[in-house]
């Protein structure tokens, strides 16, 4: 499974040095920052705002359009972007946060949200009210950006786990596709037993995953766990983890997934590497918002259905992820200007119309459903499948120390599908090791 958004290999290295002993204590010379709050009135006088976020040169060129429209709404405001590709932006972070000199509106990732929150790095947009509004955003997608109760951050784009079906390749081989509101992962496995033997093995009936958090968070929601608890201790059963990947062990030994040499070099390759863009798998996990990316690749019909087992839960086990987050740093001078840029950035249709899906699939719902008929037809499709399925309440935010955790996964997951160790032994030592990483942060 390729990441889901813009996103390059974590830098633990990176975060230390803003995160660790250093940056600690410069946060604590400085205070918490809880002090703070958005709840002043705005200044009428000059005000000078930096705005820093990560991305390609498509993003920078709409961003500057929306800082350009927000600087003729408030003349007195002006907006500085910084911005810079994942790697480099996660250096400069956390070394302007561990020189107290943070940007006052900072783009933030899920991986690290807790890490810079509960180092009291982001001020609590709780505070912010007054000039940033979000009654527009569903309750549990504003829970995503929550840490320790308080909301440090807010959704940009939201994207949901589901199936991506290649339809061409399935009327092809002359294979129906189950009921996506009823099916199981035995169906899937029927059916990708199906497309697999019809195509004589020229094409396998499924995209074998296991390396992202998204599709292990939904095995463990769907049997009635979750891999962190409230307090951030890994949590998830042992005999849970186990049976995810012996699934994912049965696939390939059917011939219904690809072999375990294909599914790791697919894996670490790009999105147009993998079985679903190259048309050589017929069914495959991946973020909704990954359709249109998929559907240039493959030149398919390529269509979203919902997640296997969900019928057979006991509760939604899909869920919102935020695609990233506005936040404001809790040592920011102007924070009621801060917040009032965030509020243009989410609320704004002038900023929507701009941005549109660059960022996911708006989680403002009144702007999701603006600007959702001016999309193309594939993210008009990303967006009605969010708007569509039914989902639970987040997970808990990536504990601080656990931000390796895909790393750490797609490790242990090559260990299994190369036999090097049982499921069972994979599922004990990925426990352990995430659980001491996050004992050590």
């Amino acid at each position: 499974m390729h990441a889901a958004f813009d996103r390059g290999l974590s830098r633990r290295s990176t975060l230390r040095l803003a995160l660790g002993l250093t940056a600690g204590a410069t946060l604590a010379a400085c205070g918490t920052g809880s002090d703070k709050d958005a709840s002043g009135d705005l200044s009428k006088d000059p005000v000078t705002l930096r705005f820093t976020w990560w991305g390609a040169d498509a993003r920078h060129k709409r961003t500057q359009q929306v800082i350009d429209l927000f600087s003729k709404a408030h003349p007195n405001i002006t907006v500085k972007g910084e911005f810079k590709d994942w790697n480099g932006y996660w250096d400069s972070l956390a070394t302007t946060v561990a020189a107290n000199d943070a940007p006052d509106i900072i783009q933030m990732d899920e991986l690290y949200l807790a890490s810079y929150a509960q180092r009291g790095a982001l001020l609590d947009l709780g505070t912010a009210s007054k000039h940033l509004g979000t009654a527009d955003f569903d309750p549990k997608a504003l829970a995503t950006g929550k840490v320790d109760g308080k909301q440090y951050a807010l959704p940009v784009g939201l994207a949901a786990y589901s199936m991506l079906v290649n339809t061409d390749l399935l009327a092809q081989y002359n294979v129906t596709l189950p009921d996506d509101a009823t099916w199981t992962w035995d169906d899937l496995k029927t059916v990708g037993a199906k497309v697999s033997a019809a195509s004589g093995g020229k094409v396998t009936g499924v995209q074998s995953w296991g390396f992202d958090a998204g599709g292990l968070q939904i095995w463990a929601r769907q049997a009635g766990a979750t891999l962190f608890d409230d307090k951030g201790k890994v949590v998830i059963p042992a005999d849970t983890l186990a049976a995810f990947w012996q699934y994912l062990v049965d696939l390939s030994k059917a011939g219904i997934a690809p072999t375990p040499s294909v599914t790791v070099e697919r894996g670490a390759g790009a999105l147009d590497q993998s079985g679903m863009a190259t048309n050589t798998s017929a069914i495959g996990t991946c973020w909704n918002t990954q359709l249109t990316s998929f559907a240039k690749a493959s030149g398919k019909k390529l269509k979203l259905v919902r997640l296997p087992g969900e019928a057979q839960a006991k509760s939604p086990a899909a869920y919102y992820k935020p695609s990233m987050f506005w936040s404001v740093s809790s040592r920011s001078k102007h924070p009621a200007e801060a917040a009032l840029f965030v509020d243009f950035l989410a609320n704004s249709p002038e900023a929507a119309d701009v941005l549109q899906t660059d960022r996911g699939v708006p989680a403002n719902t009144k702007i999701r459903q603006s600007i959702t008929a001016k999309l193309a037809d594939t993210d008009k499709a990303a967006a009605d499948y969010l708007s569509q399925i039914k989902v639970g309440e987040p997970p808990r935010v990536t504990p601080k120390g656990a931000s390796d955790i895909e790393k750490i996964l797609k490790r242990h997951t090559e260990d299994v599908l190369f036999a090097r160790r049982t499921p069972q032994q994979s599922a004990d030592a990925f426990i352990k090791e995430l659980q001491s990483e996050i004992d050590a942060a």
